[in-house]
């Protein structure tokens, strides 16, 4: 499963969803302004921006990136 730390209006994280989407790649979104935890939990793998995405035997990574979300297919 790939999570995807996100906030609203934030134009990579639509990019990064939509491009999930597209590639049919189930995700689930974390809101990081609804959750301090979650927030707490992205500055803790070291990330000041959204959308952060973490995916199993991944290393997670921050930021639209079609080239590593391409590997998650």
């Amino acid at each position: 499963m790939v999570t995807v730390y996100t906030k609203p209006n934030c134009m990579q994280c639509n990019f990064t969803k939509k491009y999930l989407t597209e590639k049919e790649i189930e995700f689930q979104t974390i809101d990081v302004t609804e959750s301090a935890e979650a927030l707490a939990k992205v500055k803790d793998m070291g990330f000041q921006a959204v959308p952060v995405i973490v995916a199993e035997d991944q290393e997670a990574f921050y930021g639209f990136q079609p080239d590593r979300l391409a590997k998650l297919a």
